[in-house]
């Protein structure tokens, strides 16, 4: 999961976009990056590991001139954490070319022997971001012209939805053209398009959420459709056209549940009023299920269940307190990279109001039940704390699959309720009494914003691809890449391969 920014502009774009990640940046901490391209054609590059703030010191804002420019905050999942695998990625044939990308290619493998034996294009790094990038100048470069035409674009992107398979949001420029982006064909990662008006003439913006528009005064035009690419010249022309056969929405369930920010709008959908439905509807089951629980409190762990909490205490009748606080300058801890980190990070990102706990029989609230480190941990806190009984409600139902399509859910056996019942893991994360969302009571409370999705990516939960193309030879092979010691080693191996740091 990342986060992607593009704005095509009359005036410099470096602080917007800087802007603009800095609210993207729950999508990904682990590193950022800027490319303008500057008066002279040039493209002007920035990006390292660390938070936004972090990447981008006064002398690197100086030096990113230009009235167009895309950016990128990145949480690896099979790729390392290298400076050598963050976005954006910029290839100097045809034209010059540089893209950003949200999501993850399931077929990487055959397309990577592919491109080389079709283009003897060599992809230098892990990350399936830089292989997406050179199938698109391949296609790119098959008219074999000066100046490319509209619909020299959408045919590149047609044939790259042929190509590739998976996830993905994308922007790319090109240099003497302009700004493409374009979704895949279930939409499974989100994208949005915004406008405003400058000096007569419209100004455009991609963002992977509403909120990256608001912060930098564009108005919300509509969102990327699955399957559509959308080309904006440099001098502000734009161009739309569907480039996939049979496109169908099928976004990601997990956007709503907790990548995506309450106060963002993805495909028709506010986060925030979907979390408040998930929380009705959850509360509907407790009160259903649970009618003899002496629950005193319900507290949620914070930020995401806040607003999901806050309506199933009342549902239930029962008071509603922050029994967390949130120490805000630590990461999320579900997308840091190693479980030791994740581990480490819990203590210190949350403390307990002991007053809260004390003698009273807690009902804890949560988004979703991953690995069950950071759950097992906080119900240890609450205890600590002096709760009498610990209960504990999430969001979200058991997830048990893999996620395939740009999220850090690993091997089933890392997942703490693959294989497991509900009894099974309150026991092991120490809990009282535990109690999930149903499956079809989640969808429904996104459905009842926008009722024209008539299905979402719910593999993690299922088991079931919307791609269609996954294996269990597939699953076996992300589950070698994507644990603790394969990082590590490629952290290790790519570290040789950077070719440049700039300071």
């Amino acid at each position: 999961m990342c986060g992607i920014v593009g704005i095509v502009s009359q005036s410099p774009v470096n602080q917007s976009i800087y802007d603009a990640l800095t609210v993207l940046q729950h999508r990904g901490q682990d590193a950022a990056g800027i490319v303008t391209i500057d008066d002279e054609n040039r493209f002007r590059l920035r990006k390292a590991n660390g938070l936004v703030s972090d990447v981008f010191q006064h002398e690197h804002m100086l030096r990113l001139a230009g009235n167009t420019g895309i950016g990128h905050v990145r949480y690896p999942t099979a790729g390392s954490s290298s400076v050598s695998e963050a976005q954006p990625f910029y290839v100097n044939s045809p034209y010059g070319l540089t893209l950003v990308h949200n999501g993850n290619l399931t077929n990487s493998t055959e397309l990577k022997e592919k491109l080389f034996n079709l283009a003897r294009r060599h992809v230098n790094t892990n990350s399936d971001s830089e292989l997406l990038l050179n199938i698109l100048a391949y296609h790119f470069d098959q008219p074999q012209k000066y100046v490319l035409e509209p619909q020299d674009i959408f045919n590149a992107v047609k044939l790259t939805h042929q190509d590739i398979r998976g996830a993905y949001a994308c922007i790319a420029m090109i240099i003497d053209h302009g700004m493409v982006a374009f979704r895949d064909p279930h939409g499974i990662r989100p994208l949005v398009l915004g406008k405003r008006e400058e000096q007569g003439k419209t100004e455009y913006m991609f963002a992977s959420e509403s909120v990256a528009l608001d912060v930098v005064g564009f108005e919300f035009m509509r969102d990327v459709e699955p399957g559509e690419a959308i080309y904006i010249t440099f001098d502000g022309q734009l161009y739309a056209q569907q480039c996939a056969e049979n496109p169908v929405l099928t976004p990601c369930i997990f956007e709503y549940v907790y990548f995506a920010r309450p106060d963002s709008c993805i495909d028709g959908v506010s986060v925030y009023a979907a979390r408040v439905h998930m929380g009705q509807r959850l509360g509907e089951k407790i009160a259903r299920e649970w009618k003899d629980m002496d629950i005193d409190v319900v507290i949620p762990v914070p930020e995401t269940s806040n607003d999901i909490a806050l309506r199933i205490a009342n549902v239930l009748n029962k008071p509603y307190r922050q029994g967390f606080v949130k120490n805000r300058y630590v990461g999320r801890t579900f997308i840091m990279p190693g479980q030791a980190q994740r581990v480490s990070s819990v203590r210190r990102k949350l403390n307990t109001i002991a007053s809260e706990f004390k003698g009273k029989n807690v009902l804890l609230v949560d988004d979703s039940i991953v690995r069950g480190t950071t759950s097992e941990q906080i119900v240890d806190m609450a205890r600590t704390a002096g709760a009498k009984k610990v209960y504990f409600a999430s969001a979200a139902p058991e997830i048990r699959y893999p996620n395939v399509y740009g999220i850090d859910m690993p091997t089933s056996s890392e997942l703490i309720a693959f294989g497991r019942d509900t009894n099974e893991v309150a026991k092991l994360i120490g809990v009282d009494k535990l109690i999930f969302q149903d499956l079809a009571d989640l969808t429904g409370a996104v459905q009842q914003e926008n009722p024209s999705i008539k299905e979402f990516d719910c593999s993690v939960f299922t088991g079931c691809y919307v791609t269609g193309d996954i294996s269990e030879d597939y699953l076996e092979q992300i589950a070698v890449q994507r644990n603790d010691t394969a990082k590590k080693k490629r952290e290790k191996d790519s570290s040789n391969l950077e070719m440049y740091n700039e300071r």
